[in-house]
């Protein structure tokens, strides 16, 4: 697995499980205790990884997603 994205924002790591869950693509999102654990102060962001084979399309389809509402991510 490799790191496709790290954030505090709750909402974006929703928006973009919620993204590749509806194109087949598994995600493990790592740290998410941690994160709670420390109090949410953002000083441990949450990973989201996916499978080697599976980056390039998965940063393809996000950029595609994020391009067509307006959203920077």
């Amino acid at each position: 697995m490799v790191e496709l994205l790290r954030s505090n924002d709750v909402v974006s790591i929703s928006w973009t499980r919620a993204v590749l869950a509806e194109a087949g693509i598994d995600v493990l999102v790592l740290d998410t205790h941690t994160s709670a654990i420390e109090g949410s102060i953002g000083a441990v962001p949450r990973r989201l990884m996916v499978a080697e084979d599976d980056l390039a399309r998965a940063r393809r389809l996000l950029d595609e997603a994020a391009r067509d509402r307006d959203i920077v991510l």
